[in-house]
């Protein structure tokens, strides 16, 4: 039987994808998974992962209203505190923001060496690439292990929302699920579309930096057009409690 044997998100886009024991799905996506962003002040621009990997060494926790962050100059914590309503643009799309009042925007950019503003996001999904939910299986991620030569790992170099334990499905089964509903602890997820990928597959996860490279071996039958996919997305149509171990079902 299919199961759920990782569950991730980030309260801060960009950041360490956190492991969890359980989330809960609501129809926005993932409860607190990336509704806070960095954002260039000069362009407006909220940074992209793939641009910005070294992010991936910083790690985000929220326990509302208390927002942490850690990096490797220094951590950050406090209660959240809206400053000014923003404009912002992700992938040339444009996006509302409202700047955080805190100690964040500080740390962030001493790490990064250049000056960024922490800001939350109020409409949910607003600096997401695809779908509110995304899979990969164990099958696609021992498959990827044997084509780069290196030990399966847990799947957080993808970020999936839900890494589901496929047994001895072929690689890349989630393809077959595009289109279905899959029932998942208590929510059941509308699978929409495979999920094109980009260059920070190759990034280490919770560090950053080149270490794999996963595109490349991926590129061979995994194409269509400009776009190299793994794994797939969707979105939430029953929201419910998820927690490592439970069952997945096509509904």
């Amino acid at each position: 039987m299919m199961h759920v044997v990782r569950l991730g998100l980030t309260p801060v886009k960009g950041m360490a994808h956190t492991a969890l024991p359980d989330v809960d799905l609501t129809a926005d996506g993932p409860v607190y998974d990336r509704v806070f962003c960095l954002v260039d002040p000069a362009s407006g621009r909220v940074l992209r992962t793939v641009e910005n990997d070294l992010l991936m060494a910083c790690r985000a926790s929220l326990e509302p209203p208390v927002l942490t962050i850690r990096t490797p100059v220094g951590d950050a914590t406090g209660k959240v505190v809206d400053g000014v309503p923003m404009t912002g643009y992700y992938w040339e799309r444009e996006v509302k923001l409202v700047s955080v009042d805190g100690p964040w925007s500080e740390v962030v950019s001493r790490y990064l060496d250049r000056p960024v503003t922490l800001c939350r996001v109020p409409d949910p999904g607003a600096v997401v690439w695809a779908g509110s939910v995304s899979l990969v299986s164990t099958s696609s991620l021992a498959e990827l292990a044997r084509r780069i030569d290196r030990p399966d790992d847990d799947g957080a170099r993808f970020r999936p929302t839900v890494v589901v334990d496929t047994g001895d499905a072929p690689p890349f089964v989630e393809d077959t699920w595009v289109g279905s509903r899959l029932r998942i602890g208590g929510a059941v997820i509308t699978v929409d579309e495979r999920l094109p990928r980009c260059a920070v597959v190759n990034s280490k996860p919770a560090a950053g930096g080149r270490d794999a490279a996963v595109l490349k071996a991926l590129s061979g039958d995994r194409v269509e057009g400009n776009d190299i996919f793994c794994g797939v997305s969707g979105d939430v149509e029953q929201p419910g409690h998820v927690s490592t171990g439970d069952p997945v079902r096509l509904a």
